[in-house]
């Protein structure tokens, strides 16, 4: 199975376009109708729902942030009565109040086809076995990979995170043959496999790996290691979960799921529409949300939109591997700074793909520590040897990013594990 809807994955574009406009049109006048929150906002820019036509008319919308979202919370969002409210899904609220998605039992089915597309995508079929180690509850990781392989048919392990050994103990004796997990979980698995001599007598063919930033060389990391191809997928609670967008086997973008989420690319800072293939913030619009209509919401996500012509025959448009977020970007002695540049300077390097960067400032001056794990191999080399290392880790990262920093080589395993999103980054300057 090549599609898992091929008449939509493989629409010519003039055919999505006119299914986009159909489906704009009436979200922005149920949101109009249904959501005085959005009402209000739309009134504020002088917008009505008649003076949106077509997806041509969508820059006359006002943008939705994240801080409108809280500010919405709980129920100011929802367009539909509770009674047909089947689930809530949950950002993890670590920077203000929680984000709470609503579902009917129509926007779980439509979720479930998007993960699907992706399983598919990833070369799955229903002989596989999908062995889902993303967090259940309130996390869209879990529940949104599990409803895709039950669409799907395929058997399904709702394994969770956590609990490593478990987790090799299933994918060896049940035959795991697709795992779904954040990369960092990944490349931890894969270090614990190999530790315990078990990478002979586990059957995984591929990986779909998403909800953290990871690199090219951390995605060859992990498919040398467990001998799998990896995919990434993308997606976030706000908009519905994982499968909003999905790699395929050319692995060169994600296909956004275009006749559920409509795609812009804009100038983080002016707000400009920009055209395909210029890098600026992500934005989306859900086109057939029920209970939580999204209009315009800006991701933060950084990444650009392609429509090349793929050789797996999906026409649906591609965004590039994201190069970070606008909010996670780290402002260091006045550049800018992304983990996901530190990493791929890490993995070219030979290094594994444990890290932890600390930000300071001392007498009003930025610090800028990156803590790297050493191989066991590395480990039991010279001081010499391990300072020379640092000194050219240290070259390499100020050809990278224009700016010097320490490296610190600590200890193999040293650095704590994530089950679930890795943290990277521990910044004690008080901005």
């Amino acid at each position: 199975m090549k599609y898992f809807t091929p008449d939509i994955e493989c629409a010519p574009h003039e055919k999505m376009r006119v299914l986009q406009s159909e489906r704009l049109v009436k979200i922005v006048r149920n949101a109009y109708d249904a959501v005085p929150y959005y009402r209000e906002i739309m009134d504020k820019k002088d917008v009505t729902p008649e003076d949106i036509r077509s997806v041509d008319d969508l820059d006359k919308l006002p943008f939705l942030s994240k801080d409108y979202l809280r500010e919405a919370y709980p129920y100011k969002l929802l367009a539909t009565p509770r009674s047909h409210v089947v689930r809530i899904q949950s950002t993890s609220g670590t920077t203000g109040k929680r984000i709470v998605a609503f579902y009917t039992q129509g926007d779980i089915d439509k979720w479930d086809e998007c993960c699907a597309r992706a399983i598919v995508a990833a070369g799955g079929t229903c002989d596989d076995v999908v062995h889902v180690s993303y967090g259940y509850g309130l996390f869209t990781g879990g529940p949104g990979l599990n409803g895709g392989s039950h669409m799907l048919g395929s058997m399904t392990l709702p394994m969770s995170s956590g609990n490593t050994d478990r987790q090799i103990q299933f994918m060896c004796d049940l035959g795991s043959t697709i795992l779904c997990c954040t990369p960092s979980y990944a490349s931890y698995l894969a270090e614990s496999v190999i530790s315990k001599g078990a990478l002979d007598k586990i059957t995984l063919k591929a990986g779909i790996f998403g909800a953290e930033s990871w690199s090219e060389e951390m995605r060859r990391d992990i498919e040398a290691k467990l001998g799998i191809k990896a995919y990434d997928i993308y997606g976030l609670t706000e908009i519905s979960g994982p499968g909003v967008s999905f790699e395929c086997s050319e692995q060169t973008g994600m296909h956004i799921n275009e006749d559920y989420f409509l795609p812009e690319i804009i100038d983080p800072h002016t707000e400009e529409t920009l055209p395909d293939g210029v890098e600026g913030e992500l934005v989306f619009t859900t086109l057939a949300k029920e209970a939580f209509p999204v209009l315009r919401y800006r991701t933060r996500d950084l990444c650009a939109l392609s429509r090349k012509p793929c050789s797996c025959g999906r026409t649906l448009v591609k965004m590039s591997k994201l190069k970070g977020r606008t909010d996670d970007m780290l402002i260091i002695r006045g550049v800018n700074v992304f983990p996901s540049q530190i990493e791929t300077v890490l993995l070219r390097e030979g290094y594994s793909p444990n890290y932890l960067i600390v930000v300071d400032r001392v007498n009003h001056t930025d610090t800028f520590e990156v803590q790297v794990e050493l191989t066991p191999e590395m480990f039991s080399d010279t001081v010499k040897q391990n300072s020379q290392r640092e000194k050219k880790l240290v070259d390499a990262m100020r050809s990278m990013l224009g700016i010097s920093s320490k490296m610190s080589l600590v200890a193999p395993r040293s650095i704590v594990r994530s089950e679930g999103k890795a943290v990277r980054v521990i910044d004690k300057r008080k901005i």
